[in-house]
């Protein structure tokens, strides 16, 4: 006797109403999973807007403070900092200057947080360097590998010490967590900051609008020698088990939305927590097309983040981090 057919799937049940959906819901988004990217820049007098980036300014160490203290009564409890030093030079030494604008301002939330804030520090120069590039340049223009991973020990070195839990280097350099590790282990901090590494950082056309906010445009050429080839998706995920291998706690896809397979493919070769950047690019599309009215900012940055959790990103690192606390309460 043939066992009796299924009765016909009705998926449709399960949508009925909004607690049905909330209840089955295979992705959630929870403000601890937003990461809020911040700008503080030595010698500020006030904020100063990012045109290119709605919402986002370049920061004083007081405004800087009062715009985290705001995030974390939003539920924000992450943030990633990065520095405008008053004064750059070739090799990016304000990087690791124990009173560099980010060590200070380390130290100042890490004081008005205690360890009820997450305080993860940008480890790169730069921003610190009159060049623009991510290490010292060879006579030929091109950045030297080695004394890039030495600047990035030396400065992950001084955030540790500034109160930094993570460390977060950008660079795209061959070696350079297992040189951040070595450097941090050495200065005693072998149980103390985590890495984040951007394992996986390609070099995207969405970063225009970072570059004026961090100012930090190369002076000439670009970082396609360094940073990952848009056209392949392999070398990112070699890249990642490279840094796995070498001591990262963290590993980081960026840009996210346009690269949401290999914030999966990443996922599913190392297991390991991993971070997914919406990137400044993405940050003013979205808000110029609400401004126009095009789009609900609100919820297509909520939909674009749960993109991000559904290809498998634990972290998201997200410039309206406070818009979207707000609209998943």
């Amino acid at each position: 006797m043939e066992p009796a057919p299924f009765p016909t799937a009705r998926p449709r049940r399960l949508r009925r109403t909004a607690t049905l959906r909330d209840v089955v819901a295979e992705t959630r988004l929870h403000p601890d999973q937003l990461v809020l990217p911040l700008f503080v820049k030595e010698g500020l007098a006030a904020p100063e807007p990012v045109g290119s980036m709605p919402g986002v300014a370049q920061h004083t160490r007081e405004s800087l403070r009062a715009e985290v203290a705001a995030a974390r009564r939003e539920g924000v409890r992450s943030v990633i900092l990065f520095g405008i030093p008053a004064h750059k030079d070739h090799h990016g030494s304000e990087a690791w200057n124990p009173e560099g604008i980010v060590q200070r301002a380390l130290r100042d939330l890490r004081d008005d947080h205690g360890d009820d804030l997450v305080l993860i520090a940008d480890t790169c120069v730069d921003e610190y360097t009159d060049h623009g590039h991510c290490g010292p340049l060879r006579p030929d223009g091109s950045v030297d590998n080695d004394a890039a991973n030495a600047a990035y020990a030396r400065a992950a070195v001084a955030q540790a010490d500034a109160g930094a839990d993570v460390v977060a280097p950008s660079g795209m350099m061959d070696g350079m967590v297992a040189a951040i590790r070595a450097g941090l282990d050495e200065a005693g901090h072998a149980e103390g900051a985590a890495i984040m590494s951007y394992c996986t950082k390609f070099a995207s056309a969405f970063y225009g609008p970072f570059r004026e906010a961090a100012e930090s445009a190369p002076a000439s050429g670009d970082r396609s020698g360094y940073q990952l080839d848009p056209r392949n998706g392999d070398a990112g995920v070699r890249e990642a088990l490279t840094d796995a291998a070498e001591g990262a706690d963290v590993l980081l896809v960026k840009p996210g939305l346009p690269y949401l397979d290999v914030v999966h493919r990443v996922k599913e070769a190392t297991r390991m927590p991993l971070a997914a950047y919406q990137v400044s690019g993405e940050h003013a599309m979205l808000h110029a097309a609400a401004e126009r009215g095009w789009l609900d900012a609100e919820a297509t940055i909520a939909e674009s983040l749960r993109a991000l959790r559904r290809a498998g990103a634990d972290l998201l690192l997200t410039y309206s981090a406070r818009l979207a606390a707000r609209a998943i309460r």
